[in-house]
């Protein structure tokens, strides 16, 4: 319902007789809550999300604000207790998100929120600083085998897809990933600076958020976590190096719970009429994102499974009991 609208106006207006018109999705006025810092991967796609809504006019105005932390869940906490009921708020995360509620021992997960859409999918890259001296994933394979403490990997918060591709990497080396020497930053422009300044052996991040970085040499990438080559990336599959690894870093939008009626299918028809609109597409092969759309039922089935997955996962490699 539209923010001029208070609860108290609409009664008066239905006690004599006036008819409360519905929220047209060109007239919804938006805050989406990226749960981490400026310049990864939620950030830029609740900032696309902005762009694309306002330029569709699927929706009048988009606002989004940061609130890193604890990968994500304290941004989690904030919309399950402010956005509950209000069709005016929404949430983007995604799988990390889902590994940090397990490995934080979360009070909140996403089944507090309201599936609307599953928008992208992400190749994860394993990266090295470009004066390293691993030129392949054999190499860093046999880093981790000498030492895997002295081995120092960053990437996003701990629990995430980031962290669970590097556990799973020292896993398939050989070592214990409980002894992983993993250092965890909320938003991608942290890792990357950590990256650049030869503070770590090797990095994790989404293939978008580091693909200047790659295309510039400043970063040599190792390999993807998709099960199948990508056009237009050089750097090949885990699975193709004799890795037997994928991992996709899905990303889509939350309302907050309690919303549903026509509010629901307001914001439902706003998020489909985004992505499925030109500019969206635009900014799909802008970000080297790949299209991983799915609607309200699909999606939130497939967060039911994909929970049960990532926790078997982070048991697996000591990151949740």
């Amino acid at each position: 319902m539209q923010k001029f609208i208070g609860f108290g106006f609409a009664a008066a207006l239905a006690v004599v007789g006036f008819a409360v018109t519905p929220v047209k999705a060109q007239q919804l006025e938006l805050t989406i809550t990226a749960p981490a810092g400026a310049g990864g991967g939620w950030d830029a796609a609740s900032r696309s999300l902005q762009e694309v809504m306002m330029a569709t006019g699927a929706a009048k105005s988009v606002q989004v604000v940061n609130v890193p932390g604890a990968g994500g869940t304290v941004g989690l906490a904030q919309f399950v207790g402010q956005a509950k009921g209000n069709p005016n708020q929404l949430l983007v995360a995604g799988i990390t998100l889902v590994g940090a509620s397990i490995s934080n021992n979360s009070p909140v997960d996403l089944t507090q929120v309201t599936p609307l859409a599953r928008l992208t999918g992400d190749p994860l890259v394993i990266v090295v600083p470009k004066d390293s001296p691993i030129k392949t994933m054999a190499d860093l394979q046999a880093t981790i085998e000498k030492d895997v403490a002295k081995t120092i990997w960053v990437g996003g918060s701990a629990g995430g897809a980031d962290h669970i591709l590097a556990a799973l990497v020292t896993k398939a080396s050989g070592q214990d990933p409980a002894k992983i020497n993993y250092v965890a930053y909320s938003g991608g422009g942290e890792s990357l600076a950590a990256m650049l300044g030869g503070q770590a052996t090797a990095g994790v991040s989404g293939y978008g958020e580091w693909e200047g970085q790659i295309k510039s040499g400043d970063l040599r990438a190792l390999a993807i976590s998709y099960p199948e080559p990508i056009p237009g990336i050089e750097a090949k599959p885990l699975k193709a190096q004799g890795f037997d690894i994928e991992l996709v870093n899905w990303r889509g939008v939350f309302a907050g719970q309690g919303v549903e009626g026509k509010e629901l299918e307001t914001l439902q028809a706003a998020i489909e009429k985004t992505v499925k609109s030109n500019e969206w597409q635009t900014v799909l092969k802008a970000r080297g994102w790949t299209d991983y759309y799915a609607p309200s039922d699909e999606f939130k089935t497939f967060i039911g499974s994909e929970t049960e997955r990532v926790r078997a996962i982070l048991t697996s490699i000591g990151l949740a009991n």
